[in-house]
C-alpha cells in the first residue's frame, strides 16, 4: 500500500492514525470492519484469503506466542488488541488454540461474517489471495491505481517474524500509536455503540 502511494498504518490505536491513514491493516480492522464501514461510508475493504492448511500452523504459532499477553489482566497488550483477538478466537484458551477444528471454525465464522456484511456492497470488498499470479493487479484495479503488468507482492515476515513493518522507513508510513500510547476512546467505536454491545468479547 505504501508503494501504491497510500498513507498506511499497520494497526491503528489512535484517532489520529485513523484520520491520517488512507489504508489500515490488521488490528482492529479484522474485528471491527462493520463499525468502521459505518464510520467511514463507501470505504473499501480487502479480505486476505489464505489456504486453510497453510493458515492453521501460522495462526497457531502466532496465538501461542501472544497468548499470555492477550489474557493478562495486569497489562500485556493494549485493550483494543486483546478485545479483537478474544472476540475472533472466542473462547480463547490454549486448548482451543491447539485444536484444528476450533481454529477452522473461527476462520469460517469470520469469513462468513465478512462476506455477509458486504453481500450488498460488493464494490467495497475485494477478496484477495496474495499468492495468485495476478493478485497485485487485482489489488491495483480495485484501488484504481496503475501498476506494471508483471508487478508482484514482496514476501516478508518469513519464519514467524512479524516485525518487518517496524523496519520500514517510508514518508507515507503512519504511526499506530502516539509515542507508544493509545487513545482511551476511538471515535469510530463511540459512534457505533450498537456494535460494541453486540460484539464484545
Amino acid at each position: 500500500m505504501l508503494d501504491l502511494g497510500f498513507k498506511t498504518a499497520h494497526t491503528a490505536y489512535t484517532n489520529e492514525a485513523f484520520e491520517k491513514a488512507e489504508a489500515i491493516a490488521d488490528t482492529p480492522v479484522f474485528a471491527d470492519f462493520a463499525a468502521l464501514d459505518g464510520a467511514y461510508p463507501n470505504s473499501k475493504f480487502i479480505y486476505l484469503q489464505r489456504d486453510i492448511e497453510a493458515w492453521l500452523p501460522s495462526i497457531r504459532q502466532l496465538l501461542e506466542r501472544m497468548y499470555e499477553n492477550l489474557m493478562r489482566d495486569d497489562g500485556g497488550f493494549n485493550p483494543y488488541l486483546k478485545r479483537c483477538y478474544q472476540h475472533i478466537f472466542s473462547p480463547l484458551s490454549l486448548g482451543n488454540i491447539a485444536s484444528d477444528e476450533f481454529l477452522t471454525q473461527c476462520y469460517k465464522r469470520h469469513q462468513t461474517q465478512v462476506f455477509t456484511h458486504f453481500e450488498d456492497k460488493e464494490q467495497q470488498l475485494l477478496s484477495l489471495d496474495v499468492t495468485e499470479a495476478d493478485g497485485y493487479q487485482k489489488l491495483a484495479r480495485f484501488l484504481n491505481v496503475d501498476v506494471c503488468a508483471n508487478k508482484t507482492f514482496e514476501v516478508i515476515n518469513k519464519g514467524g517474524k512479524v516485525t518487518a513493518w517496524n523496519k520500514i522507513k517510508h514518508p507515507l508510513k503512519v504511526e499506530s500509536t502516539r509515542n507508544g500510547r493509545i487513545d482511551n476512546s476511538l471515535d469510530y467505536l463511540s459512534t457505533n455503540l450498537g456494535f460494541l454491545s453486540t460484539n464484545k468479547a
